[in-house]
């Protein structure tokens, strides 16, 4: 089947939940989770704007209070984004006195980035206010709803995995 203005061939859609010559971009669950996604965003900036984090600034502030010492490498991968733009991050994180780069023990090649103490102080706040605005975004959901929100959320991450693995 092709289209009358394009000579190629539309590609071929796998049965599911949607069809190609119905698709409605508003009804699109990609599409909502990008909107919910962009609104909890916004929301953070707001709230972090008062300890002056930025939204790409708390993220990986957070990975390191997790993972104590990581490389420039890792956290962009931890934190979904290219290897420039978290070097570019790190050199204002290091500017504002919240992490340091340390020279690797075991191989004086790699430098891991961690938290000085000020960037500890700083990212203390950040499950507090994360808490505060999921809570607020889902008000008008039972405990047991945002339990099965996670649990489709997760399947769809799992089956998007196995798509993206299998192609």
């Amino acid at each position: 089947m092709t289209q009358p203005d394009n000579p190629r061939p539309l590609p071929p859609v796998r049965p599911g939940h949607y069809r190609g010559e119905s698709y409605r971009i508003e009804e699109s669950v990609g599409f909502l989770m990008k909107q919910v996604v962009e609104m909890l965003s916004r929301a953070m900036d707001e709230r972090m704007e008062e300890y002056s984090l930025t939204d790409a600034q708390w993220r990986p502030l957070l990975m390191l209070q997790r993972h104590t010492s990581e490389t420039a490498t890792g956290l962009a991968r931890n934190v979904g984004c290219d290897a420039g733009a978290v070097t570019r991050m790190i050199d204002r994180l290091e500017d504002k006195g919240l992490v340091r780069r340390v020279r690797n023990a075991d191989d004086r090649r790699i430098q891991n980035i961690e938290l000085t103490d000020d960037g500890k102080k700083a990212v203390a706040v950040v499950p507090y206010v994360i808490s505060d605005v999921l809570n607020a975004h889902l008000a008008d959901l039972s405990d047991a709803e945002v339990e099965q929100l996670k649990s489709l959320l997760k399947r769809i991450l799992a089956c998007g995995q196995q798509s993206h693995d299998g192609r």
